[in-house]
């Protein structure tokens, strides 16, 4: 299987072009990888280049065409910032009014991280507003208030999907999932009545032909992008209503999908026909690897992630997605992964940074140390061997070149 970075197939392992960017969640395949090398160690401490103040907010940043793009909120206003992602210069600003209140006085700020494709950044806010941009300027190309479309429910913490653009189009999941004309914003096509998630989707080629495929509040969808024909629906939900499917779905090998949601779900690595409108399971369970929110990674032949319930104590683990197998286990605060050439980067909910090799035998981290408070809820970005990462009071830069 052939991932995609916003509908261009991804082939040469060396293309630097792809080392230098992270243009939308978790990275360029939507999977949390990187293909550039990063240091193993600190001397003494990680060295941050920048840092800027910021608002509330769980949006991670993107990184694309030499510019840093976060998404965060100061009081009532939703601001969108650009920077040099090397010297951390503001470039410009982009702010509109909102009114998103949690329902459990949870943060306030998006959800959702920027996605940088054509020139354009596209924004979706905890609010309901989406948003296209022009990447050199912040100047508004339009914006599309989706309350306004119906069933558009805020769920329990608000909106949450990083839209997704293939070819001239962005797709969102609101309740069902939307196409947009990703120049104009006019509707496109809507496909099932699902109630949204807080999975974003990822595109994937199988057998020469590209699917998206997504993880609503209810289950695995697997459809064509172009016309929003469905092709797999499987139900993957907890019966508690209190549940939340978070992880986006993660592409392994040629035609199989790995699956994780916590609440009594658990994984599951499926083999897919989308032509033929099938998949076959090759494991599931619970205990494996349970994901309640931070995406599991791949690396070799391995994903990596944090198992367990967030509130009640986590762990991280490696694990044999072919045969769920659990080759290691260690007790860590919950946070996210990135994994860079042979090495996994971790950044825990309490702000420390941890560099460990990616092996199957063991985990052991080979450097430590403070770069953010104790809020850092959003996935970072790694671009150029620089670490873009933030909490809910500013975003830092982090030197991890080799």
């Amino acid at each position: 299987m052939k991932t995609h970075l916003l509908g261009l197939t991804i082939l040469a392992a060396t293309n630097l072009s792809l080392v230098a960017e992270w243009p939308q969640f978790m990275g360029p395949e939507r999977n949390g990888t990187s293909r550039g090398e990063v240091r193993s160690s600190f001397d003494p401490e990680p060295k941050i280049l920048w840092t800027h103040r910021l608002g509330s907010g769980l949006a991670g940043p993107a990184v694309s065409g030499g510019l840093c793009v976060v998404f965060h909120r100061v009081r009532d206003t939703a601001t969108v910032e650009a920077f040099d992602a090397a010297s951390g210069e503001s470039k410009w600003t982009f702010t509109y009014p909102t009114d998103y209140r949690d329902d459990f006085g949870f943060d306030p700020g998006p959800r959702a991280t920027p996605t940088i494709a054509g020139g354009r950044v596209f924004t979706y806010g905890a609010e309901g507003m989406l948003h296209c941009l022009e990447l050199k300027t912040g100047k508004k190309l339009w914006a599309l208030d989706t309350t306004q479309q119906p069933g558009a429910s805020k769920g329990f913490f608000g909106r949450a999907c990083a839209p997704l653009v293939y070819k001239d189009s962005v797709i969102i999941q609101l309740d069902g999932i939307h196409c947009f004309e990703a120049a104009t914003g006019k509707p496109k096509w809507k496909a099932t009545g699902h109630e949204a998630g807080y999975a974003s989707p990822a595109l994937a080629e199988i057998g020469g032909k590209t699917y998206s495929l997504h993880l609503t509040r209810e289950g695995f969808i697997c459809l064509d992008p172009d016309d929003g024909k469905v092709l797999i629906e499987e139900k993957f939900r907890s019966a508690n209503n209190a549940s939340v499917n978070a992880a986006t779905p993660l592409l392994f090998g040629d035609d199989q999908v790995f699956l994780s949601a916590c609440y009594d779900v658990g994984a599951a690595l499926w083999e897919l026909d989308p032509e033929g409108g099938s998949k076959k399971v090759r494991w599931a369970g619970g205990g494996v690897l349970d994901a309640h929110y931070a995406t599991p990674v791949p690396l070799g032949d391995a994903i990596y992630g944090f198992h367990g319930r967030q509130e009640t104590g986590q762990e991280l683990r490696c694990i044999d997605p072919r045969s769920g197998k659990v080759h290691w286990s260690t007790k860590m605060t919950t946070g996210s992964l990135i994994a860079a050439g042979k090495q996994l980067i971790v950044l825990t909910e309490k702000g420390e940074l941890i560099l460990a090799p990616a092996k199957t035998s063991g985990f052991e981290a080979s450097a430590r140390g403070q770069i953010l408070g104790a809020t850092a809820r959003a996935i970072p970005a790694l671009s150029s061997g620089r670490l873009y990462a933030r909490d809910d009071r500013r975003l830092v830069c982090v030197d991890l070149n080799k």
